[in-house]
């Protein structure tokens, strides 16, 4: 079978790479084309073009990137015509997904949506388009099932999150040199993850790294993200107490002890990791106050969202400031706010459903070819 991949950013890159390997298990003479990234591009099939070319965060943004969006709209369809595909399979990335979804359901070929648009968070009205556009949605979050099922008797397939599984395959698998490899020293370590766009990385990290002179009792260390350059980090390395490790965040987790976070699926990953986090978002001023108009939602982490209550802090906009940030971080790095924050991580597993994610998502496909 010949299947048509479509994942936009980071977090589509590394689940895409995992459902690539369960579809390559499934089906031996899979042929598999895809938008992606590195972590995709090292399992096999065809890399057409790199996330970090299509990854624009925010309203005003993709305003200002508008043609290139529609060009690569227009080079995707011309792609797909050209391979002719048994499936597309659509990752996250809606605004871009969601409109070769309704040119693909019009040209006939099957599509299949893994890991569904956050319209429980904005733009419900997309749920027409969906009905209209998706033949087959897989999910990934227990609350997604009743909200699509439920509210809008449209059925989906709840496979579980694939993050449990590509966690634990890290964790099983990883050796006890992350220290050595990145020259590190024998302090506790903090690790900031400031996100993978330039826009957020520049908001975000200039705020994280202010509580350093504080903590001299902390090693912190920047994650730096595959789809950026080292150069573009250098202007924040300029405290000795403060290393860099490029595309190894699930290494710099794995031996972490707390943890600052810009909010997106990193806040699940460092929960899954098991490391106490603070959660932090600041936008472009315009992109926030239009969202903040048109979301609702009561949290803006994975984390809260699934356990529907405040289980790690969310330091929001004006409230990203040095000064919370101090405060929150103080609380996590202290026992007591550590235990109340790991006893709740286990309650969020249990909620997240068993392993094997990506192997059932990769079955369904199969079955529903």
């Amino acid at each position: 079978m010949k299947y048509y991949i479509i994942a936009g950013e980071a977090s589509g890159d590394l689940h895409g790479s995992n459902l690539m390997k369960a579809l390559y298990k499934e089906d031996a003479q899979a042929e598999i084309r895809f938008w992606g990234g590195d972590l995709m591009q090292k399992v096999g099939g065809t890399l057409v073009k790199h996330y970090r070319e299509l990854a624009f965060m925010g309203f005003a943004e993709v305003v200002q990137n508008l043609g290139t969006i529609l060009r690569n709209i227009s080079s995707c369809k011309k792609d797909i015509e050209a391979f002719a595909p048994d499936a597309i399979i659509f990752i996250d990335y809606p605004g871009f997904n969601m409109r070769i979804a309704a040119w693909a359901k019009k040209k006939g070929i099957p599509t299949h949506y893994y890991i569904s648009p956050q319209i429980w968070a904005w733009k419900e009205n997309r749920i027409k388009a969906i009905k209209r556009d998706v033949d087959y949605m897989y999910v990934i979050l227990p609350f997604e099932k009743d909200f699509y099922e439920g509210k809008h008797g449209f059925p989906v397939q709840f496979v579980g999150h694939p993050l449990i599984d590509a966690v634990e395959e890290y964790r099983s698998s990883a050796d006890s040199t992350f220290r050595e490899r990145h020259r590190l020293d024998d302090r506790p370590i903090i690790a900031l993850l400031p996100g993978s766009r330039k826009q957020e990385i520049t908001k975000l990290l200039s705020q994280m790294l202010t509580v350093v002179p504080h903590f001299e009792q902390f090693q912190f260390v920047i994650a730096g993200a595959p789809s950026q350059d080292f150069e573009f980090y250098q202007r924040f390395l300029t405290d000795k107490n403060v290393a860099f490790v490029s595309n190894d965040t699930y290494g710099l987790l794995n031996v972490a002890y707390a943890a600052l976070v810009t909010s997106g699926t990193a806040t699940l990953e460092t929960a899954l990791f098991k490391v106490p986090q603070v959660v932090l978002y600041k936008a472009n001023p315009i992109s926030y106050q239009i969202a903040k108009r048109i979301i609702t939602l009561k949290y803006i982490s994975l984390v809260n969202l699934i356990m529907d209550r405040e289980v790690v802090t969310e330091l929001i906009q004006e409230d990203c400031n040095s000064k919370s940030i101090y405060a929150a971080f103080s609380k996590i790095v202290e026992q007591q706010g550590r235990e109340e924050i790991l006893q709740n991580y286990d309650i969020l597993i249990d909620k997240l459903g068993g392993k094997g994610a990506s192997e059932l998502t990769a079955r369904l496909i199969n079955k529903n070819l």
